[in-house]
């Protein structure tokens, strides 16, 4: 069911100066950030030759990245997102296996255009899960 590796998303408390260490440091193409309030994140995108890193870091006093960012002050892996060819199939799919969909079971658009939804951590090995329709 699952395709290709979209991206890893690393949460960072300092989005300026993550940007930079992969672009000055590691030598990678970094997009310029993106904000994206329906997830109450600031995104930047480093382009990998097979997939691509999402830095993310929070929009707003009640951006789920500040949370996180509380219990980890340094920032860390946050999620990973798998590719899937139709969404809905997807979800209905993981639903009748037991797998939980975050939020109301809707996709959303994400940072990609493109519909997402976020399956619950306790179900996947202790990883916050995000499929993307491609």
């Amino acid at each position: 069911m699952i395709g290709r590796l979209n991206h890893v998303a690393i949460a960072v408390p300092d989005l300026e100066a993550a940007a930079a260490t992969y672009r000055d440091t590691l030598g990678a193409r970094v997009s310029a950030p993106q904000a994206e309030p329906d997830h109450g994140v600031t995104v930047v995108f480093v382009e990998l030759p097979n997939t691509k890193i999402e830095l993310l870091h929070p929009l707003g006093d009640n951006s789920p990245i500040a949370g996180f960012l509380a219990k980890s002050p340094a920032g860390g892996i946050h999620h990973i997102c798998y590719e899937v060819e139709d969404i809905l199939a997807a979800r209905d799919r993981l639903q009748a296996q037991g797998a939980r969909v975050l939020g109301d079971g809707e996709p959303k658009i994400g940072a990609h255009g493109k519909p997402v939804l976020f399956l619950h951590p306790k179900d996947f090995c202790g990883s916050l899960i995000e499929l993307e329709q491609v």
